[in-house]
């Protein structure tokens, strides 16, 4: 089923992080961040280059000391991906990584201090065409918005917002997105919404301590989808108590779902029930665990029995539908060959990746020609 996305994007100004467009109608670029000592250099780069393996754009590197942004120099030299650097309370500290080639800076205007402290960052920012990430989250709000709203609010987030949007005006620096983050789905919606009517800058994406790997998921599918349905977003970050990597699968799943972006398969398959002719589940398994590497965008249909399995095989690349006593490969919308139980999970394999292969051949063509 070959249906566009109906999602028109809310314009944006596009700013770059390291070689990476964020806003001005560009791919939207999915973000993680590393949770290892940061100090542990060897440790963060290899968690770094498995974040980029995944399909990361962008990776953001807490900093929380000086010794901290030593490691950043380090780091910074190992490995090629666009990072930001999060700073909280020390401005010196912007300053420090940015001496060692940071690509973007996120500060946090409810702890990152007076404007004095906020115009020294924007002018070694500026000096050095460096972006900068507005960072506003309801858990970190300035005291005085806290007083005044009682609590965490969609205005207050806005509030504080614009208050660095205003400082930033008057610097005369505009290479900057935001993002205005909650733990709460509603809030944190309701304050994209407010925002993105208002300004042009690009907005940067995320439902805060969403939780673990399967409730953070939930929530930041449910969060993260209806402001990509309005058009909203134009850099994310699924924030998980899990593996990073994980964060950039889901991220992937997100934009792919809404047709946003494409990379890897787009596996349809049945939930299984006692008409199902193999092991569904098993198979599924297996298929995903296989072909994690292949980042050509492909659809695969996995389906159990007869039901649905001709009509949804007939629609993807790959298609595998249950039968007794074997089961019927598609390819192209096609029958194209018959497979046993016991080895269809390896004949499939061979021939998505074969299918793969193919496509990655097609794209290089069309590549070149252009």
């Amino acid at each position: 089923m070959h249906f566009e996305s109906p999602i028109k994007r809310r314009h944006s100004r596009q700013i770059m992080v390291g070689n990476v467009p964020v806003g001005g109608g560009a791919p939207i670029s999915i973000q993680s961040m590393t949770n290892t000592e940061t100090c542990d250099v060897d440790a963060t780069v290899a968690q770094i280059r498995a974040i980029a393996d995944a399909g990361a754009d962008i990776v953001r590197v807490s900093i929380p000391s000086m010794d901290a942004a030593e490691a950043f120099k380090k780091i910074r030299e190992a490995v090629s991906i666009p990072l930001v650097a999060d700073i909280h309370f020390d401005y010196k500290i912007a300053l420090k990584v940015a001496e060692y080639g940071v690509d973007c800076l996120r500060i946090n205007p409810g702890n990152i201090g007076n404007k004095d402290r906020i115009r020294a960052v924007v002018d070694c920012a500026r000096d050095k065409n460096i972006p900068i990430r507005i960072g506003v989250n309801a858990g970190s709000l300035e005291k005085d918005l806290q007083k005044k709203y009682g609590e965490p609010t969609p205005d207050a987030l806005v509030e504080s917002a614009f208050r660095q949007i205003q400082y930033f005006d008057e610097l005369d620096f505009h290479e900057y997105k935001l993002s205005l983050k909650a733990s709460d789905i509603f809030m944190t919606v309701e304050a994209y919404r407010k925002i993105a009517s208002q300004i042009d800058n690009p907005l940067h994406l995320g439902i805060t301590e969403a939780g673990g790997l399967r409730s953070g998921t939930v929530k930041s599918s449910i969060g993260l989808g209806l402001l990509l349905m309005d058009g909203i977003g134009d850099t994310l970050r699924v924030s998980l108590a899990a593996d990073p990597v994980q964060e950039v699968k889901v991220g992937w799943d997100m934009l792919r779902s809404l047709k946003l972006r494409s990379r890897g398969i787009n596996f349809i398959a049945c939930p299984s029930c006692s008409r199902q002719n193999f092991d569904v589940i098993k198979t599924m398994n297996e298929l995903e665990e296989r072909l994690d590497d292949i980042t050509i965008p492909m659809d695969v249909a996995v389906i159990g029995c007869v039901v649905n399995g001709p009509g949804e095989a007939k629609e993807a690349d790959i298609g595998l539908a249950g039968g007794s006593p074997n089961n019927l490969i598609y390819q192209d919308g096609k029958p194209n060959s018959k497979t046993k139980n016991d080895t269809l999970v390896d004949d499939l394999e061979k021939m998505i990746r074969q299918k793969a292969l193919l496509k990655e051949r097609e794209l290089a063509n069309i590549i070149v020609k252009n």
